[in-house]
């Protein structure tokens, strides 16, 4: 998938924002960093990625290929941060329905430090 803004919303290019993060050269340095990326994997369909940085505990139930399906069946449009902590991202990622309506995710992620690297853990859904 060729992309030139990065999907986060950062304002970025790709290459200069979460890119480096899926080709492993960096490693995000915040949560909010980390949900950035975790979104813009969705978006380029990074299967390894979204696993990969998926605490070991929550692994189960979360392969790449559950990953792929849901990255290549949903049509992501943007993402707006509403709020983070240390170890927390409040989020908004708005996305086309099968009846090509906006439809809204809605949760508030937490995410673990572990060694110098961030793992999703869970989240909290907001209807």
């Amino acid at each position: 998938m060729n992309i030139t803004n990065c999907p986060c919303g950062s304002g970025l290019l790709y290459q200069n924002c979460c890119k480096p993060y899926h080709l492993k050269q960096e490693k995000p340095p915040t949560a909010e960093a980390l949900m950035r990326s975790r979104y813009s994997a969705f978006v380029v369909h990074d299967g390894d990625y979204l696993v990969e940085t998926t605490h070991s505990s929550k692994r189960k139930g979360n392969s790449k290929d559950a990953y792929l399906k849901s990255a290549k069946n949903t049509k992501w449009l943007k993402l707006e941060i509403v709020g983070a902590t240390f170890d927390t991202v409040e989020f908004k990622a708005y996305y086309l329905n099968k009846k090509f309506q906006t439809e809204v995710l809605h949760e508030k992620s937490n995410f673990r430090l572990e060694d110098g690297k961030w793992y999703y853990v869970d989240g909290e859904f907001y209807s």
